[in-house]
């Protein structure tokens, strides 16, 4: 037990010097959602105060997305280790699939949590929100917390597809995600019956756990058990998108 815990906190170890030392995600994976933050809340009001209503749901809905992007990224890092032979190594490891699956999302975690501090702090900042201490830290969790879904679902791609389909993909399916979760713009704006549709997608459901403790409540369970959900689901296809290639030879 002991071997397996040294083995898997060295390697997650290895892969996040390795994820900080490229400076594409610093850039790009961590500047994008605060400079659209900025464009969103700044854009087109001239010398009016921005709305104080938009900015605070817009910050939840850029620090969501920041934090999906990065989750997600994590798996063309897969793809190119993959790609390497880096992979082929792990398997000789004396760790059970699970747990390299399991320490690639801690990896991606902690590729996450910088981009969402970094919105939260622009929306302090730079619009002047406020909120309860107690709000800042919930909400700083769970945004980290619910981002496990789009890290998994960004690393089965990663095992699975090769190093530039599994970076287009992931590319695609954060806009996707981000758009028809409503984290750009409400999803009360989408016509009836794809608005009914969108409440259950991963992207909206991560950004609700967000905007309902803003508002000054706990999560809905509903959006609880639907994150959940989409948990297990890629969870499931991470792991089998693992064990795909040894499959095969």
């Amino acid at each position: 037990m002991i071997r397996t815990v040294t083995l898997l906190s060295a390697y997650v170890g290895l892969e996040i010097r390795r994820t900080y030392r490229d400076p594409g995600f610093v850039v790009f994976g961590l500047g994008t959602p605060v400079l659209m933050y900025v464009l969103f809340t700044s854009i087109g009001r001239g010398s009016q105060p921005v709305d104080a209503g938009w900015a605070l749901t817009s910050m939840v809905g850029l620090a969501a997305y920041g934090a999906l992007g990065a989750g997600l990224s994590a798996g063309s890092a897969v793809a190119e280790d993959k790609s390497t032979g880096w992979l082929r190594l792990l398997r000789l490891l004396p760790l059970r699939p699970g747990l390299i699956v399991a320490g690639r999302a801690v990896t991606g975690s902690l590729m996450v949590l910088p981009a969402v501090l970094l919105v939260l702090l622009t929306g302090m900042l730079l619009n002047g929100i406020r909120l309860e201490p107690w709000q800042w830290a919930a909400l700083a969790l769970l945004l980290w917390a619910g981002s496990l879904p789009f890290v998994l679902l960004g690393i089965a791609n990663g095992y699975r597809l090769s190093p530039s389909a599994a970076g287009t993909t992931n590319v695609v399916v954060n806009l996707v995600l981000a758009l028809f979760g409503g984290l750009w713009f409400p999803i009360s704006e989408f016509p009836t019956v794809l608005a009914a549709i969108a409440a259950w997608s991963p992207g909206h459901l991560f950004g609700s756990l967000g905007w309902d403790t803003v508002a000054g409540g706990a999560p809905a369970p509903g959006t609880v058990a639907g994150s959940l959900g989409w948990t297990l689901l890629f969870g499931a296809y991470a792991v089998h998108s693992f064990l795909r290639p040894a499959t095969k030879g």
